[in-house]
């Protein structure tokens, strides 16, 4: 399908030959090296979903055709809570051309996206955010927040001689070979977990985290990584991380282990691999990446303070685009009811709602009661996954209670025991 922006310009999916200048104009709007190398183009060529794979074409001065736009999206499996994985429309790779800027081509080819998404039967959109103020006009809400810590690891107060836990587990260094064995099911275990924000990783993920995808742009420097069994045998946790070389005067360590990635299923698992990487010779600060805001990380450390907060920032976003399986999906620990409004401008998930929930499930139908609660599409999705409160929404105006109370229903359905997190950027 091709549309064309009230501009002129054509927004539509790329061909295969099309696909070195659609590199072109993305690692341009990237501030990358323009021109991709053949190793790249090959392996982006053989992963790329083209009938996903989108473009805004515009004439130039010379009177040639250059795309000014790129977007993509692919198939992802998002956790909610309860541990259910619904389909979504993973959106990335935006850019426009610094030359074509408001001008409609982003509108347009999110427009022709998200209608594609739903007629595939996502039900919802996903998207990690470079500029805050860009999509919530498209429908797309805040959902996850994401967290850093830096650990001093002297202030710790944890035991520098730490040879390993005390319950029974242990921790055993791996390769990038045994972490494709076992990373993709213990990614399996934590999406069935609780935790709502959890996306799916597929075989590229793998590939690319493991060493498997190195292009001249993108080289590939093995990280370490270690694994977590516990008393039985079981692999419950892993860690990737980096190690700077920096010595002080007087031959002093301050070298910084940096977290890739730290999974854990338990939290015994948890709390092993973050004492294994505050007990690493010569390693004095410690980077956790980008975590959960209610992490367990620093009250796992007899003194917390010596986890010092240096990143807070919106993470996941989400789009619905199918209000009652969105809302049937997930699960809820409180009974109760409430009827919403939700408003729609793009005209994909609009409409009147009733929800009955329970703990042993929910059922979610069109009505025609009078609302309760009034918001847009984007305010569900950041209430959907149980990180935001409908009453401190209704504060800042971005909810409207019709009835007295409803906002204090909707968080008692909504709000989970633990905060969403998003443990990966796409």
């Amino acid at each position: 399908m091709t549309t064309r922006t009230a501009e002129g310009a054509d927004v539509r999916t790329i061909t295969d030959d099309e696909l070195p200048a659609w590199l072109r104009s993305l690692n341009t709007g990237f501030l990358l090296t323009p021109t991709a190398s053949a190793e790249r183009l090959a392996k982006v060529r053989a992963h790329f979903d083209l009938t996903r794979t989108r473009a805004a074409f515009a004439p130039d001065g010379s009177g040639d055709v250059r795309q000014v736009g790129t977007f993509r999206s692919f198939a992802q499996r998002l956790t909610v809570p309860g541990g259910a994985r619904v389909p979504t429309d993973a959106i990335s790779n935006v850019t426009v051309s610094s030359t074509h800027r408001r001008r409609g081509l982003l509108s347009r080819m999110m427009a022709d996206a998200l209608t594609d998404a739903k007629a595939r039967g996502d039900v919802a959109a996903t998207l990690i955010a470079a500029e805050y103020p860009i999509y919530g006009r498209y429908g797309f809400g805040q959902a996850t927040t994401a967290t850093a810590w830096e650990i001093d690891v002297a202030r710790t107060g944890l035991d520098p001689r730490w040879s390993g836990p005390d319950d029974g587990g242990r921790i055993d260094l791996a390769d990038m070979a045994e972490l494709r064995k076992v990373g993709p099911e213990l990614h399996e275990r934590l999406q069935r977990g609780r935790i709502a924000g959890v996306i799916s990783r597929d075989d590229f993920w793998w590939q690319y985290n493991t060493g498997l995808w190195p292009t001249p742009e993108d080289p590939w420097n093995e990280p370490f990584c270690a694994v977590y069994r516990s008393a039985r045998g079981e692999v419950e946790g892993l860690v990737t991380y980096r190690v700077d070389d920096r010595w002080g005067d007087a031959k002093q360590p301050r070298n910084t282990a940096k977290v890739l990635s730290l999974t854990g299923v338990t939290p015994a698992a948890e709390r092993a691999l973050w004492h294994y990487l505050c007990a690493i010779d010569w390693v004095t600060t410690v980077r956790s990446g980008l975590r959960a805001p209610d992490d367990l990380l620093p009250h796992l450390l007899p003194d917390p303070r010596a986890a010092r907060v240096v990143t807070q920032a919106d993470f996941l976003w989400v789009r619905i685009l199918d209000v009652v399986r969105a809302l049937e999906a997930r699960s809820y620990d409180a009974s109760g009811e409430l009827v919403i409004e939700v408003r729609d401008r793009a005209g994909l998930a609009g409409g009147r709602f009733r929800l009955a929930a329970a703990p042993d499930g929910a059922v979610c139908e069109p009505s025609a009661a009078a609302p309760q609660l009034t918001l847009d599409v984007g305010e569900l999705g950041a209430l959907w996954l149980g990180d935001a409160s409908a009453v401190r929404l209704a504060a800042l105006g971005r909810v409207v209670e019709e009835e007295t109370g409803a906002a204090v229903v909707a968080d008692a359905l909504f709000r989970t025991p633990r905060r969403p997190w998003c443990p990966d950027v796409f």
